[in-house]
């Protein structure tokens, strides 16, 4: 378990946040048209998890924003933006935004990302969502840079993440 905080106040997050060198564990979200997508459907590119609460909140709004800016810079890497937001939400907020370079993945029907990736809000007013924070995977799904961000309030560091990518 860790601790983060929202608002100042502190609450917990439940599962083993993966740690740098580790292997990410296998995953199965959901994507916009519905249809099961799993980590290993990306095998061989490197991959930024930009994970969080709500793309209906100004501070996940913005981390897709800045990731959709950063993807089209970066060679042999996707940018997959996971919330609990279902792929209609998703969907209507990139359309609306003109954001087309990240991939985003639903909780829908992976709840078991939540407690596996280390980032199951406990307790709180989120309880039930993701923490905010940021995971870059190599080619061989390696966690190559990991942020649990301290303040979901706040933004993550989007320059060590890129700098992990070298």
């Amino acid at each position: 378990m860790s601790h983060v905080t929202f608002k100042g106040q502190p609450i917990s997050v439940d599962g083993q946040f993966p740690a740098l060198g580790s292997t990410a564990p296998a995953f199965s979200l959901v994507g916009g048209d519905l249809s099961d997508v799993a980590l290993s459907g990306y095998a061989g590119k490197r991959k930024v998890l930009n994970i969080f609460p709500s793309v209906d909140t100004g501070v996940c709004a913005a981390s897709v924003r800045r990731f959709n800016e950063l993807a089209g810079k970066l060679d042999n890497t996707v940018v997959l933006c996971i919330s609990a937001d279902l792929p209609f939400a998703q969907a209507r907020f990139c359309g609306a935004e003109g954001l087309d370079r990240v991939t985003n993945l639903s909780l829908m029907r992976g709840h078991q990302f939540l407690n596996d990736y280390g980032v199951a809000i406990a307790s709180g007013p989120l309880a039930g969502l993701a923490a905010r924070a940021v995971l870059v995977l190599d080619g061989h799904d390696k966690v190559i840079h990991a942020e649990l961000v301290s303040e979901i309030g706040h933004e993550p560091n989007y320059d060590a993440a890129l700098k992990a990518l070298g």
